[in-house]
């Protein structure tokens, strides 16, 4: 590339290709949907905050090169180019890379240049299109309407800049030229009518679409956008999540879109609680994963409150059901996302304290440090992680001792993510210490003491002090590289009281980190986006839980 302001356009298109590479070679590992949780939702989940950057950004001095190796470069950089690919089709698309190519071999080049080849093979205003998404930050909110007019359904839209903090505010709000995409129950996986919304409103005729059909935007999730449909159309999505009728990319889509909605205050969390009950039948491994980490957000949000037993309820009653269709182990004919799926959901049981999963994973874990019966890879760390969170200190010596017993990597690694579900105060100063001895390698230290500060609301409280302790020595063996970022941003990004914000403010003030700059910026606004969260829900949250509990059969 020409210069670092154009370095999303390498890393941005690396990590869309190596997806559509691994789809091309095995289609069966649904890659896309896992695209979808890994990179799609974590780029707009940042790309929401007010401290966000545009894709493209104007480089001036060595310490900005850090700063954007971050989702926005990676993530944000290869959602977009999915959508434009989608948007120009396959065809069309592998023509104006050939151009490119051709062109600028043994030469630079800069965003533009890839642009204006895309735009003579395809004959679309690919310039403008895209300048929307890479010059400006952020990205929209689309607001869907529907009316049944005779046989047809007439949808009204329109768009806004999408805020963690709910509402824009400022002058112009900024406009995007959105390609977006309709699909109906007639097809689910087929689009309906494809359209470039290149203003702020926007009237769409669907033919022949009889009352009982639901109509869906954004089909496959490609399009970077998030829709909010109005309560009628929501309420017709829902059995399409029910009986599996959507496809899994959209059940995630839906229900991403809806949590992103109710943490910026747009519509009620306790909405978002009603639909993901919705997913009692879902068999799809990257839908429960995503469906997990908002659960687990959600969570850590309520540590704040005196009813986290009460969210941690709903969560063994949502996981129990597949959790008894999966069972401990492995079946005949399973492919790598079964398995993926068994520890995903047998960790979350664990965790939140699930009587059965409790005691068949205490009972493995001792066949397993006895030698009787070894524990597979796949269930090692649900189980670690369990036993960890409802043991004591000689569970904790255990677990060091397989680590200084391990000979693979991946092992030590494993046991260093787990070992803050640790709940014992002392116990996690000795994490803590654990995390900056001769024992854990450098490039790892961090993962442990994130661990701790995401495992529980003392872990949070302790962690954070030790990093304020052990400044000194954290700073310089990570300055200048990303991985003091990632301790910054897993350490305090869950905290949810205001004065927080002011805190670690303060504190970065007097001990600056140039590299990490930004990311502290969006960790004091995350916390204080969690505040007004927990401001805003966590009463109408209660009387929901107190509510469900009360009507369901006691067993």
């Amino acid at each position: 590339m020409e210069w670092w302001t154009h370095l999303w356009l390498n890393e941005g298109f690396a990590s869309w290709i190596e997806y559509l590479c691994v789809d091309h070679c095995f289609p069966e590992y649904d890659i896309w949907t896992q695209f979808v949780s890994a990179d799609y939702t974590r780029a707009q989940e940042l790309d929401a905050l007010d401290n966000s950057h545009p894709i493209e950004v104007s480089v001036g001095h060595p310490s900005e090169v850090d700063e954007i190796f971050d989702a926005i470069s990676y993530s944000k950089g290869a959602s977009v180019i999915r959508m434009l690919h989608d948007y120009i089709g396959d065809k069309d698309f592998k023509k104006g890379m050939n151009m490119y190519l051709t062109k600028f071999q043994q030469k630079n080049a800069a965003t533009e240049d890839l642009w204006e080849s895309l735009e003579n093979a395809s004959g679309k205003p690919i310039a403008a299109v895209m300048n929307t998404w890479t010059k400006q930050m952020g990205f929209p909110l689309i607001y869907v309407e529907a009316e049944q007019v005779e046989d047809d359904r007439l949808l009204r839209l329109s768009q806004k800049k999408f805020c963690a903090g709910g509402s824009y505010v400022g002058e112009d709000c900024p406009q995007w030229m959105v390609p977006i995409t309709i699909s109906t129950s007639e097809d689910p996986n087929q689009a309906k009518l494809k359209i470039l919304m290149d203003k702020p409103e926007m009237n769409v005729v669907l033919k022949n679409v009889k009352p009982d059909q639901w109509v869906k935007l954004n089909l496959g999730t490609v399009g970077f956008y998030r829709t909010q449909y109005s309560s009628a159309m929501l309420e017709s999505l829902l059995p399409g999540i029910r009986d599996l009728s959507l496809p899994p990319v959209d059940r995630l889509g839906l229900q991403n879109d809806l949590f992103s909605l109710a943490r910026a205050g747009i519509i009620s969390t306790v909405e978002v609680l009603k639909v993901m009950e919705a997913f009692v039948n879902e068999p799809n491994y990257t839908v429960w994963s995503d469906l997990s980490c908002n659960l687990g957000i959600l969570s850590t949000l309520l540590s704040h409150t005196d009813f986290y037993e009460e969210i941690q309820e709903f969560v063994k009653d949502v996981f129990s059901p597949i959790g008894e269709r999966l069972g401990w182990d492995p079946k005949p004919g399973e492919g790598h996302l079964d398995a993926l799926l068994r520890g995903l959901v047998l960790g979350k049981l664990g965790k939140a304290g699930h009587k059965a999963t409790l005691e068949e994973a205490r009972r493995r874990f001792k066949d397993h440090v006895e030698g009787k019966q070894i524990l597979s890879a796949d269930l090692r760390s649900p189980v670690y992680l369990t036993v960890l969170k409802h043991g004591d200190g000689t569970t904790l010596d255990i677990m060091l001792k397989l680590h200084k017993q391990a000979d693979m990597q991946e092992e030590k690694n494993r046991i260093e993510r787990v070992l803050g579900a640790t709940l014992l105060p002392d116990l996690i100063q000795k994490v803590l210490t654990f995390a900056l001895s001769e024992e854990v390698r450098p490039q790892d230290t961090v993962s442990v003491i994130g661990g701790v500060a995401g495992g529980s609301k003392h872990g949070r409280k302790a962690a954070w002090k030790f990093i304020k302790d052990n400044w000194e020595e954290l700073y310089n063996r990570y300055q200048g590289g990303f991985l003091i970022s990632r301790l910054i941003k897993l350490s305090v990004e869950g905290f949810a009281v205001d004065k927080m914000a002011g805190e670690v403010k303060a504190f970065f003030e007097s001990h600056p980190a140039p590299s990490a700059e930004r990311t502290i910026q969006q960790c004091c606004e995350n916390i204080l986006l969690n505040a007004a969260w927990l401001k805003r829900d966590a009463e109408s949250i209660h009387q929901y839980l107190l509510q469900r509990k009360a009507s369901l059969p006691t067993v």
